[in-house]
């Protein structure tokens, strides 16, 4: 099958196109998707780059938000048919243990994300547990459905499951442009949130108001944290940080006595130091996120079909550009997702 793979660790030149990957095998309990598009995530990068605790198999195959087909199904599976238009979800697990059984799979000890571990989607074909395919919303085409995976489910996990998000909250978006930041934004006002999203320019900054941001700031150009203080005294209710070493502090800072914290991600660095006097003395809660349950991405993936929330799809590239796919998103050039479009 054609595919996008990666054999060494480095920067976007080390992804090669080839034309004959073998197709994936079929368990029974599994489903094989014929690949229509899959969305790029920074974790595509960091792994790319071999910058994580955990590394692939070379070679690998990248990408975790995927839409398809499905071509084939195996000897135990019910719940799909061939034929069925299926967006798949990114997080794996073993189904059986006590969180899975509990509908936290993403605290399960064997838990991986396609793309990380196992192979993901930058190919014409990926073979997925049947649990984890879901029906494609109708009103989405293919590049909009892997548009929101990864991305709205970790953000519906910080705010909604991690932060227990309320419409009177006061809501700090760090990176409203990117793809888990207008999750965010969305989440936050179906919820009736009042929300604060940062940006690096004016035009990313239109569009956060666009979606849904009530004010916006330039984190470049101004004092995130004065400006947030400007609009509520008392500080936000909730901060939302995917950014890391460069804004942890400032999201520490902006929040109100009792506030939460909730943070993923590390584009900026993974080390920062914290006055833990100043954390103790306001109460503030401080709340990692990794993903998120499947079942809430049933729940995320029915909104879409309602239209409340409303994919943002920046550009998408055919699969053979994903060096240039993965040089646009470390640029930051986009605003929402990144998709790549598979023939």
């Amino acid at each position: 099958m054609k595919a996008v793979i990666l054999e060494r660790f480095g920067d976007s030149k080390v992804l090669k196109s080839v034309e004959d990957f073998p197709k994936p095998e079929l368990k029974g309990d599994e489903v094989l998707v014929r690949v229509k598009a899959v969305a790029l995530n920074h974790l595509d990068i960091w792994v790319r780059k071999g910058a994580l605790a955990v590394k692939p198999a070379l070679p690998h195959i990248l990408g975790s938000d995927i839409s398809g087909v499905v071509e084939r199904v195996g000897s135990l599976v019910k719940n799909v048919k061939e034929g069925d238009e299926v967006v798949i979800a990114p997080g794996l697990s073993c189904g059986v243990c006590y969180d899975c059984q509990r509908g936290e799979d993403n605290h399960c000890r064997h838990y991986d994300i396609i793309g990380l571990r196992s192979k993901g989607g930058y190919a014409q074909y990926i073979s997925v547990p049947a649990r984890n395919v879901i029906p494609k919303p109708e009103n989405l085409s293919f590049e909009e459905a892997a548009s929101y995976p990864l991305t709205f489910l970790t953000a519906w996990n910080a705010l909604v499951r991690k932060a227990n998000l309320k419409p009177f909250h006061r809501v700090l978006i760090w990176g409203g442009s990117s793809g888990v930041g207008v999750a965010a934004i969305q989440i936050a006002k179906l919820m009736g949130a009042y929300v604060i999203a940062t940006a690096g320019n004016e035009d990313k900054l239109a569009k956060c108001k666009q979606i849904g941001a009530d004010h916006v700031i330039n984190h470049y150009s101004q004092d995130v944290v004065s400006e947030v203080r400007s609009l509520v005294k008392e500080g936000v209710d909730i901060a939302v940080d995917h950014v890391g070493s460069a804004t942890f502090t400032k999201s520490v800072e902006s929040l109100k006595k009792g506030g939460s914290l909730v943070f993923f991600g590390t584009t900026t660095g993974d080390i920062t130091e914290l006055n833990i006097r100043y954390v103790f003395v306001r109460e503030i809660k401080l709340q990692g996120v990794y993903m998120g349950s499947r079942a809430d991405l049933f729940k995320i993936t029915e909104l879409f079909k309602r239209g409340l929330f409303k994919p943002v799809v920046d550009k998408v590239f055919p699969l053979e550009e994903a060096p240039l796919a993965h040089e646009h998103l470390e640029a930051s050039r986009h605003f929402g997702k990144v998709v790549l479009r598979v023939n």
